[in-house]
């Protein structure tokens, strides 16, 4: 059978998108013949992964190097309890293949790096980005760009979305405005904390998700407008929603009228800032392994823990650290031994990081050592009933 026919199955199974006039057997066709790859397989990626495999895009790829964590259930739609300590890609492929038989998965259990994205990227028609992390955002910008692939995009952060259409192709040939026409660079570090520091209410990315996958579908069948060129904000706190254009930037360093750059770069160096030697850092910014710390616990060594986090999550999972909240921590200084080893910790380390920074700079302190990983990594390495934190 060619392979842009039809089963009997198949033509049951998409039938409310072939009586639409504006869609019918030409738009499945399109979907059936697509190849979309989606990066992320989290609160974004779930829904968007549903509603592809289900509307019939005949190949998807899926990179994510991660496992199915408890934490990740509140939002995560695609996984089950079944899959807790399974590679993402895996149970995703496994979930898809009971939804839709007739599709092809192909998953990516890895890193996407400046290495591998153009590799991985190339054979696909479209991309669409479900992660939440500055560096590989604007590494599947700038690949897109560079493959003339198209990019669709959302984000979401507590209680926040925002979506688009980067780099289509328009009908006089040329490309519509990418990523870094709206954002050039990345913000200053630790301005937008991630959504595991931040938090994000369960439902938004399933809002945001599914209205990435319509822009995929769209995309590709050629039905209706699509975002680009235009910005959607949502509010799922107030219920309001704005769309806003964005224009070509001719200052933007892949398209504009000056182009400064032609390949991939180090997005962990780009999205950092300038980078200081190794050094220098150290002595800004002293850290300790949880394996370090857990010998010195050990070692009866008078020392002070202080846990920089929110009182609610003290109440989720604790180690036994003093409580001493982030925005609160220099009012608190005189807390803080002076005559011993403090390690700071919250709970994946930017805020601990944060924390030192502050009391460093205010009050000379040079006592101070970010625990890395957080609580997070005590957890993995060390003490395991604390794993559903």
């Amino acid at each position: 059978m060619d392979k842009l026919n039809f089963s009997k199955q198949e033509l049951e199974r998409y039938s409310r998108h072939l009586i639409l006039p504006e869609f019918n057997i030409e738009g499945q066709k399109k979907l059936k013949a697509a190849k979309v790859l989606v990066v992320g397989s989290g609160g974004l990626g779930s829904p968007l992964l549903l509603y592809l495999a289900a509307a019939g895009v005949g190949t998807i790829g899926i990179v994510d190097f991660d496992h199915v964590d408890e934490s990740n259930l509140q939002r995560q739609v695609l996984f089950g309890v079944d899959d807790i300590g399974v590679p993402k890609v895996e149970a995703a492929k496994r979930r898809l293949e009971k939804l839709n038989p007739h599709i092809d998965i192909k998953t990516y259990n890895t890193w996407l790096t400046s290495d591998n994205a153009l590799e991985i990227i190339k054979d696909y028609d479209v991309v669409a980005d479900g992660t939440d992390n500055f560096p590989t955002r604007y590494l599947v910008n700038d690949a897109c760009v560079l493959l003339d692939k198209v990019n669709v995009y959302a984000s979401i952060y507590r209680f926040e979305g925002q979506a688009s259409v980067f780099n289509e192709l328009l009908e006089d040939g040329s490309r519509g405005p990418n990523y870094r026409d709206l954002f050039p660079t990345p913000p200053p570090p630790g301005l937008v904390p991630s959504c595991a520091e931040g938090g994000v209410i369960g439902v938004l990315p399933g809002i945001l998700g599914s209205l990435q996958a319509n822009e995929v579908i769209k995309v590709l069948s050629g039905v209706g407008s699509t975002l680009s060129g235009r910005l959607f904000l949502f509010d799922a706190a107030s219920f309001e929603t704005r769309t806003v254009k964005v224009h070509k930037s001719p200052d933007n360093p892949l398209t504009g009228e000056h182009p400064s750059q032609s390949g991939l770069i180090d997005y962990q160096q780009f999205c950092s800032g300038e980078r200081q030697p190794e050094e220098e850092l150290e002595t800004k910014i002293k850290t300790m392994s949880v394996e370090e710390y857990l010998a010195l616990r050990t070692s009866g060594e008078a020392h002070q823990l202080i846990d920089v986090r929110e009182p609610f999550e003290y109440e989720i999972a604790e180690m036994g650290g003093e409580l001493l909240p982030l925005g609160s921590i220099e009012k608190n200084v005189d807390r803080i031994a002076k005559d011993r080893k403090v390690i700071v910790h919250c709970k994946a380390g930017k805020r601990s990081a944060d924390a030192i920074e502050r009391l460093q700079g205010a009050f000379g302190l040079n006592n101070l050592y970010n625990l890395e990983g957080g609580i997070l990594a005590w957890a993995e390495k060390v003490d395991a009933d604390l794993a559903k934190y």
